[in-house]
């Protein structure tokens, strides 16, 4: 007995117990762990915004393609996105290609998404027109809504997805868009071209974000429906008339590729100023305050202590910077001296800027701006090349059954600041650039060779923009485009003032690039 107790002591005590306890710590541990992965999974899955469509982790943004009904949590994009999601369903498989609309859906700033809501409204005008207008061309187009984030930050994520569309049954043809001239925007457009799809820019207007410059193509397949930089410099030179001994350039330090390019075209204006150039530095995020408006108020002193002849400031900067520095200038000392600012197509964004100090345009300054497009610009007294009446007729009348079912309802439809007639001539461009593939006996045209159409878009084959001609050079950028001279009112809104040309007069009737 006594020994039979000591084995069943030992067999219970130091084997049996022991090992259902490790056991049982096992399991638990199993348990756990399965808890542990199932929760991450569950938390992963849950980062999914709607079809192509997801939050990066350590971010709330939605970033991707959205190929449904998605407005990004932005109720003002929400009709023009149901839009475009009506016509899409109408569509036949394998009879359509697809192009994406890029632009920061998820922006903050109500300037920004203004801007989206605009441009995005021409896109689809645009489709609906190559859809039902077009004499049964083909292929149609299907339009879906490419997201890099806020400040493009998450490029690589959305030219990932648009990869992937190439190959499959979207069958994804050309990105259209882009956004602002941005570092990451750059990077963005470098990658897509890279991989072989055809990019047609909007509002990009940076030099360096262009093909030509010292003869390479560093995005090959790139086109774009707006000047350069330095070719709205030289059509508001040709306007303006400035002169190094009366203007003073206040400039964005270190800035961005359209701020530095810009800074660069109005320098070379002025070479021989005797006054040195006055940068500013604003955040990283330029659509927020930052302490740029303290710098602001110093350099108005500094303006004041021109001589009197100076009556010309050029400003190399984004809107919010410039909404400061016009603020601040309303409170200059030398009120009794007139002054005019002259800066790029970024004044657009201060037609309905509620924080813009109106005031101080009624105080000896004017504000005036290149934009990309103004509804007025083809009403009146037009030249006789380089755009028409007739093609800016073919949007307005779009426009006037925008609330009308099939082709909207669309939102509220403004004009003025451009973006939404740049935004319908580039998704134009690209469908031009599509249907003009398309191989003899078929419908749908191969990635590369949409990106190889842009040489030949001049002469007879430009396309008549809402904005004036698109007549490309060999390099995808448009050659001696019309560049609207606009003012900002006092009361609100921009006025008209003129047409400007790059080369200093309309382009001939042909169209045709120099060489």
């Amino acid at each position: 007995m006594a020994r039979r107790g000591v084995g069943t002591w030992l067999r219970e005590g130091v084997w049996e117990i022991p090992l259902r306890r490790c056991l049982a710590l096992l399991v638990a541990a199993g348990l756990v762990a399965g808890l542990v992965i199932g929760v991450r999974t569950a938390v992963r899955e849950d980062r999914s915004c709607a079809p192509g469509v997801a939050r990066p982790e350590g971010s709330d943004e939605c970033v991707g393609v959205a190929t449904t009904a998605f407005d990004f949590g932005h109720p003002q994009l929400r009709a023009t996105v149901r839009a475009i999601a009506r016509e899409n369903a109408r569509l036949r498989p394998g009879r359509y290609v697809t192009v994406a609309v890029m632009l920061p859906y998820t922006a903050t700033a109500a300037a920004s998404l203004a801007d989206i809501q605009h441009e995005l409204q021409g896109a689809y005008l645009a489709q609906y027109q190559a859809n039902h207008h077009s004499n049964g061309q083909s292929p149609a187009i299907r339009l879906v809504l490419a997201n890099p984030g806020a400040t493009s930050r998450y490029w690589k994520e959305m030219v990932d997805r648009l990869a992937a569309m190439t190959d499959s049954a979207d069958r994804l043809r050309a990105v259209a868009g882009v956004g602002q001239s941005t570092d990451d925007n750059k990077k963005a457009v470098k990658e897509l071209t890279r991989r072989g799809i055809p990019v047609v820019g909007s509002s990009i207007t940076a030099d360096d974000l262009a093909n030509g410059q010292g003869g390479k193509d560093p995005y090959p397949g790139l086109a774009r429906v707006s000047p350069t930089n330095t070719d709205e410099a030289r059509a508001l030179a040709s306007f303006a008339k400035v002169g190094a001994g009366r203007a003073l350039l206040v400039y964005d330090k270190p800035g961005d590729p359209y701020t530095r390019t810009l800074q660069n075209s109005f320098a070379a204006l002025i070479k021989g100023s005797p006054y040195e150039p006055q940068p500013f530095t604003p955040p990283a995020d330029r659509s927020k305050e930052g302490t740029t408006a303290n710098t602001f108020r110093q350099i108005t002193n500094l303006v004041c202590d021109t001589s009197r002849s100076t009556d010309t400031i050029l400003f190399a900067g984004r809107h919010t910077q410039l909404r400061q520095f016009i603020n601040a200038l309303g409170a200059r000392g030398c009120q009794d001296r007139t002054f005019t600012v002259l800066t790029g197509d970024e004044g657009s964004y201060l037609t309905g800027e509620k924080h813009l100090d109106r005031d101080a345009l009624r105080h000896r300054l004017s504000v005036r701006y290149t934009a990309l497009a103004h509804p007025d610009a083809w009403l009146g007294d037009n030249p006789r090349t380089g755009g028409s009446a007739v093609a800016a007729g073919t949007l307005t009348r779009l426009l006037t059954t925008a609330e009308k079912s099939p082709v909207g309802p669309i939102g509220p439809v403004a004009l003025e600041d451009g973006q939404l007639i740049i935004g319908y001539d580039a998704m134009r461009l690209a469908v031009h650039g599509i249907r003009e593939a398309v191989p003899q006996g078929r419908s749908v045209p191969t990635l590369a060779d949409v990106g190889l159409q842009w040489p030949q878009v001049k002469g007879s084959l430009r396309v008549d923009g809402a904005s004036g001609w698109i007549c490309l050079d060999v390099h995808g950028n448009p050659y001696d485009k019309a560049v609207p001279i606009v003012e900002l009112r006092p009361e609100g809104g921009s006025r008209f003032v003129t047409l400007a040309w790059p080369e200093g007069k309309p382009p001939g009737g042909a169209c045709l690039p120099p060489s």
